[in-house]
Protein backbone atom coordinates (compact mmCIF):
# COMPACT_ATOMS: atom_id res chain seq x y z
CA UNK A 1 0.00 0.00 0.00
CA UNK A 2 1.23 3.58 -0.91
CA UNK A 3 0.40 6.55 1.20
CA UNK A 4 1.43 10.18 0.32
CA UNK A 5 0.09 12.74 2.48
CA UNK A 6 1.35 16.59 1.56
CA UNK A 7 1.91 19.40 3.83
CA UNK A 8 1.62 22.84 4.02
CA UNK A 9 4.16 24.12 6.42
CA UNK A 10 2.92 27.14 8.55
CA UNK A 11 6.26 28.08 10.34
CA UNK A 12 9.90 26.84 10.48
CA UNK A 13 9.38 24.22 13.49
CA UNK A 14 6.76 22.64 11.24
CA UNK A 15 9.64 20.11 9.57
CA UNK A 16 11.04 19.42 12.79
CA UNK A 17 7.57 18.06 13.72
CA UNK A 18 7.25 16.34 10.59
CA UNK A 19 10.71 14.52 10.80
CA UNK A 20 9.54 13.52 14.30
CA UNK A 21 6.30 11.90 12.79
CA UNK A 22 8.31 10.33 9.85
CA UNK A 23 10.72 8.71 12.41
CA UNK A 24 7.57 6.97 14.34
CA UNK A 25 6.24 5.91 10.85
CA UNK A 26 9.44 4.54 10.43
CA UNK A 27 9.31 2.54 13.37
CA UNK A 28 5.71 1.11 13.05
CA UNK A 29 5.56 -2.74 12.30
CA UNK A 30 4.70 -3.02 8.51
CA UNK A 31 6.08 0.01 7.39
CA UNK A 32 8.48 -0.83 4.08
CA UNK A 33 9.71 2.82 3.52
CA UNK A 34 9.38 6.54 3.84
CA UNK A 35 10.25 9.49 2.44
CA UNK A 36 10.18 13.24 2.89
CA UNK A 37 9.69 15.72 -0.04
CA UNK A 38 9.98 18.89 -0.86
CA UNK A 39 7.48 20.78 -3.76
CA UNK A 40 9.97 22.61 -6.45
CA UNK A 41 7.70 25.17 -7.26
CA UNK A 42 6.33 26.06 -3.52
CA UNK A 43 8.89 25.85 -0.81
CA UNK A 44 6.31 25.26 1.97
CA UNK A 45 4.91 22.28 0.42
CA UNK A 46 5.91 19.09 1.48
CA UNK A 47 4.63 15.41 0.56
CA UNK A 48 5.18 12.54 2.88
CA UNK A 49 5.26 8.80 1.30
CA UNK A 50 5.23 6.05 2.48
CA UNK A 51 4.94 2.41 2.06
CA UNK A 52 2.84 -0.43 3.91
CA UNK A 53 2.60 -4.05 3.99
CA UNK A 54 -1.36 -3.20 4.11
CA UNK A 55 -3.64 -1.38 4.70
CA UNK A 56 -4.00 -2.48 8.05
CA UNK A 57 -0.29 -2.09 9.41
CA UNK A 58 -0.66 2.05 7.72
CA UNK A 59 -3.91 2.45 10.05
CA UNK A 60 -2.69 0.98 13.27
CA UNK A 61 0.17 3.15 12.89
CA UNK A 62 -2.29 6.07 13.93
CA UNK A 63 -3.13 3.75 17.19
CA UNK A 64 -2.25 4.59 21.09
CA UNK A 65 -1.45 7.80 22.75
CA UNK A 66 2.12 7.94 21.51
CA UNK A 67 0.96 8.46 18.12
CA UNK A 68 -1.42 10.90 19.04
CA UNK A 69 1.03 13.27 20.59
CA UNK A 70 3.26 13.35 18.12
CA UNK A 71 1.61 12.79 14.82
CA UNK A 72 -2.09 15.25 15.95
CA UNK A 73 0.23 18.41 15.46
CA UNK A 74 1.81 17.65 12.18
CA UNK A 75 -1.96 15.90 10.41
CA UNK A 76 -3.50 19.17 11.71
CA UNK A 77 -1.62 20.78 8.82
CA UNK A 78 -2.05 17.90 6.35
CA UNK A 79 -4.05 18.82 2.77
CA UNK A 80 -7.36 17.94 3.34
CA UNK A 81 -7.33 14.93 0.75
CA UNK A 82 -7.67 11.08 -0.03
CA UNK A 83 -3.93 9.65 0.56
CA UNK A 84 -4.38 6.09 0.50
CA UNK A 85 -3.67 4.16 -2.85
CA UNK A 86 -3.25 0.30 -4.01
CA UNK A 87 -2.26 -1.34 -7.31
CA UNK A 88 -6.37 -1.37 -9.29
CA UNK A 89 -6.14 -5.32 -9.20
CA UNK A 90 -5.99 -5.31 -5.21
CA UNK A 91 -9.36 -2.83 -5.01
CA UNK A 92 -11.23 -5.93 -5.84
Amino acid sequence: MLAISRFDSPTPQFLEQLRSAIDWWRDRPGCEGIDLLQNLDEPTLWAVVSRWENVGAYRRSFNGYDAKMILTPVLAYAVNEPHAYLPPEELS
